[in-house]
Formats: C-alpha cells, sequence, structure tokens
C-alpha cells in the first residue's frame, strides 16, 4: 500500500478499504475521501475527512473526536474558507473543575495531580455538522514532542468507548499521522491489553502511514507501565509530571505554584487527603528535626534507580563490573519530593536554592531545576531534595 500524508494532493492519496458506502463527490477534488477502518465503529483520519462529514453528513460515522491545536470548529473554515459548519455547544471542561462529568482523574477537583496548567480546557463537546445530527469532542493537542498527551487520555478513551456503543467514532487530527494515531494506539492498548509496541503496529495493518511523534512514543510506553491508566501516584507519572514542569521552566514561563503538591503541614490538607492503613499505622511522613513539622509524605517523594555510588563521582573512570553488584554504601543521603507548596524560594522564580522549613527556617535541603546528583550517583532532574539528616520519618 502506498504511503499518504497529505490532503491536498491526489496522487499520495491512498484508497482506503473496507468501506465503499464513504466514496464521496467532494467539492474540491475528485479523489475518493474515505477514513480508515481500524475495528468495529472505530475510524482514523485526517482533517479532510472529518470536514467531508461534518458538511455533507454520514450514514455511518455518528461522533468525531478532533485532536486538533485549536478546539474551535472555526479551526475548520481557517484550513478552507469554503466550509461553514454549523454547531452547538454542549459544555467545555476545564482541568481542576469538578464539573466535568467524564470520569477522568482531572474532574476530581485537584488539577495539582495533573501535569496540565490549572484551568486549561480539556475538551469541548457540542453538536455540530449537517443538522446538528454529529457529536463532536474537540481536544487542544499540538503535534510537539514536549505536548502532554497522557492527561487527556482518560477523556479520550472514555469518549471513543460511549461513542463506539452509541454508533461509530472518527478519530482524526490534521494530517491523519501523529495525534489521532497515538490516541488510537492508547485505545488498543487498553481494550486489548496490548504493549505500545503491537497496538502501533496492529493500527499500521488499517492505516500504514502512522507515525506517532518521538514523545507520544515515550509517554505510551509510560501508559503500558502504569497498568494502561493514568495512575498519577505512580512513580512513573511523578517522574513526568517533574519533566514537563522543568520543560516550562526551561522555556521561561512562570511555574504557577498550583501546580505544586499540596503542603502537607498544614492540617486541612493533610487530613482531607489521609487515609488509615489497615493494620492502624498512618502515612509514612517526614518531619523537620528542629520543629517537627510535617515537610513531606511518602506520596510526595519521587523515587529514582540508584546510581554507582562513589564510582560515578570519579574523574573519567572507566566502569567495571556488574551494576547489580552495588555495595549497600551507596544508599541514598536524601530524598526527593516533588515541588510543595511551602517551597517559596521554588514558587519566586529561582533557579536553584535553599529550601527552609516553613516554620523554623532550618535548612532541610536543596532545589534545581537544572539537576542534582544523588550521593548514590544518580543524577535527578529537576530536583527538591531533603537531606535525610535534617528531617525524622514517622506516620501521620
Amino acid at each position: 500500500m502506498a504511503r499518504a500524508i497529505s490532503y491536498s494532493s491526489c496522487s499520495h492519496r491512498i484508497h482506503r478499504r473496507n468501506i465503499p458506502h464513504f466514496q464521496a463527490n467532494h467539492n474540491h477534488h475528485s479523489c475518493v475521501v474515505m477514513p480508515y477502518l481500524v475495528r468495529e465503529n472505530l475510524f482514523i483520519g485526517n482533517i479532510g475527512d472529518a470536514a467531508e462529514i461534518l458538511q455533507n453528513g454520514s450514514s455511518e460515522i455518528t461522533h468525531i473526536l478532533s485532536i486538533l491545536s485549536s478546539v474551535s470548529i472555526s479551526f475548520f473554515t481557517e484550513w478552507r474558507s469554503s466550509l461553514s459548519i454549523p454547531s452547538k455547544e454542549i459544555k467545555k471542561v476545564y482541568v481542576g473543575r469538578p464539573d466535568g462529568g467524564s470520569g477522568s482523574e482531572d474532574d476530581s477537583g485537584d488539577g495539582s495531580k495533573s501535569s496540565l496548567s490549572p484551568e486549561k480546557l480539556l475538551y469541548s463537546l457540542e453538536n455540530a455538522g449537517k443538522d446538528l445530527k454529529l457529536v463532536r469532542m474537540a481536544v487542544p493537542i499540538r503535534d510537539m514532542e514536549s505536548e502532554d498527551l497522557l492527561d487527556y487520555l482518560d477523556v479520550c478513551l472514555d469518549f471513543i468507548d460511549r461513542s463506539r456503543k452509541e454508533g461509530s467514532v472518527l478519530v482524526h487530527c490534521f494530517a491523519g499521522v501523529s495525534r489521532s494515531a497515538a490516541i488510537i494506539t492508547a485505545y488498543l492498548m487498553k481494550t486489548e491489553q496490548l504493549s505500545s509496541e503491537d497496538a502501533l503496529e496492529s493500527l499500521r495493518q488499517s492505516c500504514e502511514s502512522v507515525c506517532p511523534n518521538d514523545g507520544f512514543l515515550e509517554q505510551l510506553k509510560m501508559f503500558e507501565e502504569m497498568g494502561f491508566k493514568v495512575d498519577h501516584t505512580s512513580t512513573i507519572y511523578k517522574r513526568f509530571r517533574l519533566k514537563v514542569l522543568g520543560d516550562c521552566y526551561n522555556r521561561g514561563e512562570k511555574i504557577d505554584s498550583s501546580k505544586f503538591g499540596a503542603d502537607p503541614g498544614l492540617p486541612v490538607e493533610v487530613s482531607s487527603g489521609m487515609e488509615v492503613s489497615p493494620n492502624g499505622r498512618g502515612t509514612p511522613a517526614y518531619r523537620c528535626k528542629k520543629c517537627r513539622r510535617v515537610v513531606a509524605l511518602q506520596e510526595n517523594v519521587v523515587d529514582h534507580i540508584p546510581g554507582e555510588g562513589e564510582n560515578s563521582f570519579e574523574w573519567h573512570k572507566r566502569r567495571s563490573g556488574s551494576r547489580f553488584n552495588k555495595s549497600d554504601e551507596s544508599e541514598c543521603s536524601s530524598i526527593f519530593v516533588e515541588p510543595l507548596r511551602w517551597m517559596t524560594a521554588v514558587e519566586e522564580g529561582a533557579l536553584e536554592g535553599k529550601l527552609s522549613c516553613a516554620h523554623c527556617e532550618a535548612r532541610l535541603g536543596y532545589f534545581n531545576w537544572s539537576g542534582i546528583q544523588c550521593s548514590c550517583g544518580s543524577w535527578i532532574t529537576p530536583a527538591f531534595q531533603l537531606h535525610k539528616s535534617r528531617v525524622d520519618i514517622s506516620s501521620v
């Protein structure tokens, strides 16, 4: 099968399989416009396919999932000025608001656990197209390696699932190559318990031109490692969230403190988030040795793979031996946590600085957006470090 990337060039367009009733006389092109059938009631396509269905209707497609840089229906008019597509808004859902009703973790109201900026539009839902018969969900994702895909997966996969039960859904982005392919790959991974590689290979059996960008592929691997769900409490997600925050800082963006973890030293926030374990013991907590204020909970800790101890610090020394034969001497002298709301020095925007207790101002550690090397030799970026010698461990 030939590869197809550009909608505007008929000579490069693939004749798509298994959907004879999608043949249409398009006003601008003489070539056939047909999305690819991936699974029963599930199609993948590009902006041209979506525009054709929105303008002329479809006997098959009932729902459209648009993965574009803008959620507005006017995006289609900007792409092709001759298009006029009616729409009627159903609702808009924002990160961290409890009124979404989509069943995703972001709808819990705690946007701080997500990598997305607070109050950012998560998706819009509308009736659109001919006679407003189509249900269109639009999700604002750019085709960039640095883009956060993970935090949109829940709402996208839920929409695909519901749409397939009610009719058929077309998932499209601009070219039908990267964003839509990443979303459908995640859907196949979750519903068929496939690895990211196997799911993508399966999708290529239907549409061989799909090729998610490297950043999306990396996040799909994380999705697999988290058990085909976006688990905000997992170390994998915490590392990803830190990386996103670090990228924002490096781009010169102001880091909103609402993206920091809750201050565990404030009684209200501790009581609202605590769960007592069945054995009666509480959550492990790290307290300032001087004043006993809680400065971090175990859930705030971001684990890392230990390095090679002192060997890591030796100048150009050739490494030898197995990485598994490490002595206990390389045990970390610090813990690394997510940025927390008591860290005023971090909020002020400095590249690096001391971390001092919010109550007694005792020095607890250090932070550096460019990274810090742990005593075990592992490099942590960005790093929010608490020295074990400055804190005690107890239960809350």
